[in-house]
C-alpha cells in the first residue's frame, strides 16, 4: 500500500514537472515501485561517449567506480601525462577515494604515465591491453607500471541495474 502511494505521489510530480530530467526520474520512481528495477537500457563506458568526456570528467568516473572498503588502506600516487593536451593530472588514492588534480610537473618519486588522451579512453573502455599498450609504446612509463594494475583492481563493476527508489 506504501510502495503504490509513493508510486502515485512520483507520478504526479512527473506529471507537473516542467524540467525533463526531474519528470524522468520522478515517472522511472514510480515505474520501479510498481513493476521492480527496469535498468539501464545503455552502457555509460561505450568508446563514443567517453570520447566527449574530458580528461578530469574520465578520472571522476573512475573515482566512482573504486570499492572503498577495500582500498581503504592503499595509497596510490600516479601522475599522467597527457601529451597531446600537454597537461599533467596527478591522481591519489587514500582512505578508498580517488581524487585528481593537474600539476606544474609530476611530484617527485611517484609513477608518471605517458599517454595520449584517446588511448586513456581506450584503456578505460577496455579496448587497450594494457601489456600491449606497455610493450608498442602507446603507454610510457617511468616508474613501476604495475601500481596501475594495482588501481584496476580496486574498480568495482558497473552494475546497470541498479534501483532508484528501492533500497
Amino acid at each position: 500500500e506504501a510502495r503504490d502511494l509513493l508510486a502515485n505521489a512520483f507520478e504526479q510530480l512527473g506529471f507537473g514537472a516542467e524540467n525533463g530530467t526531474w519528470r524522468n526520474a520522478y515517472l522511472a520512481g514510480a515505474a520501479e515501485l510498481r513493476h521492480g528495477v527496469f535498468g539501464t537500457p545503455t552502457t555509460t563506458a561505450s568508446h563514443d561517449m567517453m570520447q566527449a568526456l574530458t580528461v578530469s570528467q574520465i578520472f571522476d568516473s573512475i573515482a566512482v567506480r573504486i570499492d572503498g572498503p577495500s582500498a581503504w588502506n592503499e595509497h596510490l600516487v600516479i601522475a599522467w601525462d597527457i601529451t597531446d593536451e600537454n597537461t599533467i593530472y596527478v591522481t591519489e588514492l587514500r582512505n578508498g577515494a580517488l581524487h585528481h588534480r593537474t600539476a606544474e610537473t609530476p611530484p617527485d618519486g611517484v609513477v608518471t604515465l605517458r599517454l595520449e588522451r584517446r588511448a586513456l579512453i581506450s584503456a578505460i573502455s577496455g579496448q587497450l591491453d594494457l601489456a600491449t599498450a606497455f610493450d608498442d609504446g602507446t603507454i610510457e612509463a617511468d616508474g613501476d607500471p604495475s601500481i596501475l594494475a594495482k588501481l584496476t583492481g580496486l574498480l568495482s563493476p558497473v552494475d546497470p541495474n541498479f534501483d532508484i527508489v528501492t533500497p
